[in-house]
């Protein structure tokens, strides 16, 4: 995929992901419009089904919206609260702890500084560009394996982790797509661009793509 290719790419992906739900973190920045909120929805994403995040989610925010009323939960309210999600007690204990830092060395307020956010324990890049983009919507670039896996498979970067394509996309993808592209390619990932077997025959960005790595498409 070229670059001058990207403008067209973007726009079909809007219309394409139209009729699909958009990430459950996405939905919750939305509708609370708190960086907090979507710090700890970002937690509880991490290795778990959209579906599973969004109960989860909302089971704790009835519980606690701020850093301060989380905190105080007992542990086991919290795990009670956020099971199934993948590794439900080690993200309750992170909780508590992001929130017990935030309450004594930020004043309760979750920063806007990615090197900020990296300083809490279980809070990697992709949190942190998260908070940053849809949080605060400030510039940066979230890279989850939906980002990576495609735009490696379009051609357009070639990298070896998710941390190498966020730096590649800085570096090449226009200001204005970088708040934007991970909401795109994690409906179109999840949809169309599968891990295995992504579903080529019904996509709308095949011409663009180089398919780097496809074995088995559908």
């Amino acid at each position: 995929m070229h670059a001058r290719d990207i403008p067209k790419v973007i726009k079909i992906l809007k219309q394409v992901n139209a009729s699909f739900t958009i990430p459950a973190v996405t939905q919750i920045s939305n509708k609370s419009r708190s960086p907090f909120m979507v710090l700890i929805s970002c937690i509880l994403s991490l290795r778990t089904k959209d579906s599973t995040t969004a109960g989860a989610s909302k089971r704790l925010f009835d519980l606690a919206t701020t850093p301060k009323t989380m905190m105080n939960l007992p542990l086991r309210t919290i795990e009670k609260a956020i099971y199934p999600v993948g590794f439900y007690r080690n993200k309750a204990k992170v909780i508590k702890n992001i929130c017990k830092q935030l309450v004594e060395e930020y004043h309760s307020k979750t920063p806007d500084i990615i090197d900020e956010l990296l300083k809490f324990k279980g809070v990697g890049r992709k949190t942190a560009n998260l908070v940053v983009t849809i949080g605060y919507g400030k510039p940066g670039i979230c890279v989850d394996t939906h980002v990576h896996r495609i735009t490696n498979r379009w051609g357009y970067v070639k990298t070896k982790t998710p941390e190498e394509t966020e730096f590649a996309l800085r570096k090449k993808l226009l200001k204005r797509y970088w708040i934007i592209i991970n909401d795109l390619l994690v409906t179109f990932g999840q949809n169309i661009c599968k891990p295995i077997s992504p579903l080529c025959s019904k996509c709308r960005l095949y011409q663009y793509c180089d398919r780097v790595g496809v074995v088995k498409s559908r």
